[in-house]
């Protein structure tokens, strides 16, 4: 087993990621009262599964702890060597940082409190940042079985693949199933709740992630509408759902939703601006300028406080 050390810029609360994280359909999370935030995920190497213990330790003097997580990659098939070394190592490093949006410098988060919704939503969800999908891959599959179903159902439909083509791993006492890495998904044929189409979307998700074109990295690395326009053009994904995976997937911390209705609602019920017209949406993302470089922060914060209080968004 081996040991990385994530020294969070600005403010970060795991136990906050764990409480949303249990709130959150799509991740079916069961934690425990340890603290310990426990994952099994395709690793970004498409090859490789890990599975994770992260931990964050008291920060001294009231300040941010530093989060710790041991992890293990295991081979994705059988006959295949697990990734291993300081390069190996590194990825996940990356990808678990990822994951938990401490890959972003957070100290100028704090100064987005001039703005009075930021402000009270910084002191609701304290060091709360976004938890992101484990890759890009796994939020076009989300979004390609979710489709027009509720989430529920998607949910566990995305269960059901885990525990029947996925890798099961142990994480700090704990059985987990691993979302099936790229090469297996391509090879499911069938899975109850899912239509022929959708499970020919899937092979073709696997088979653009296998030639990279889901790396976070590179989606990062281009302009916004490049990015957005790339993912447009797999099957079964639209401006939704390109959306979400460049956000929830590859873990982009500013950008403004155009196609989130729900995050549509909350920008106006926040600043008092009525419901908004489907011609709204420059206007409210004239507002989600005040938040650079965290747009997309700022969006999930707002999104998770509509769920806790439907009543007033």
């Amino acid at each position: 087993m081996n040991a990385v050390s994530l020294a969070p810029a600005g403010p970060f609360s795991l136990a906050s990621g764990i409480r949303f994280l249990e709130s959150f359909t799509p991740a079916s999370y069961r934690g425990a009262a340890d603290g310990i935030l426990r994952l099994a995920f395709p690793a970004d190497d498409t090859a490789s599964v890990v599975a994770a213990a992260v931990r964050q330790e008291a920060g001294a003097d009231g300040g941010t702890g530093t989060v710790r997580a041991e992890f293990t990659v295991h081979p994705g098939a059988p006959g295949q060597a697990a990734a291993s070394g300081p390069a190996a190592d590194e990825a996940v490093r990356a990808q678990l940082a990822r994951i938990l949006s401490l890959d972003v410098d957070g100290t100028g988060f704090p100064a987005l409190a001039a703005d009075p919704v930021a402000a009270r939503l910084m002191a609701d969800h304290p060091g709360l940042r976004p938890v992101c999908f484990h890759s890009p891959y796994e939020a076009a599959a989300w979004a390609v079985i979710g489709n027009r179903v509720r989430k529920t159902q998607a949910a566990a439909v995305k269960a059901h693949i885990a525990r029947r083509y996925g890798l099961p791993v142990h994480v700090a006492g704990q059985t987990l199933h691993a979302f099936p890495t790229p090469a297996a998904l391509r090879a499911v044929t069938h899975v109850p709740g899912l239509t022929d189409i959708k499970i020919q979307r899937l092979h073709t998700l696997a088979e653009a992630a296998l030639d990279g074109q889901l790396d976070a990295a590179r989606l990062r690395a281009l302009p916004t509408d490049y990015a957005l326009a790339d993912l447009r053009a797999l099957p079964g994904i639209g401006p939704f759902s390109a959306e979400l995976i460049l956000i929830r997937g590859a873990g982009h911390p500013d950008v403004f939703p155009r196609h989130e209705p729900r995050v549509h609602q909350a920008v106006a019920a926040a600043y008092g601006l009525g419901l908004p017209a489907p011609g709204d949406v420059a206007r409210l993302a004239r507002i989600a300028d005040r938040w650079k470089p965290y747009r997309s922060w700022i969006a999930f914060l707002l999104r998770v406080h509509a769920a806790e209080h439907p009543a007033s968004a």
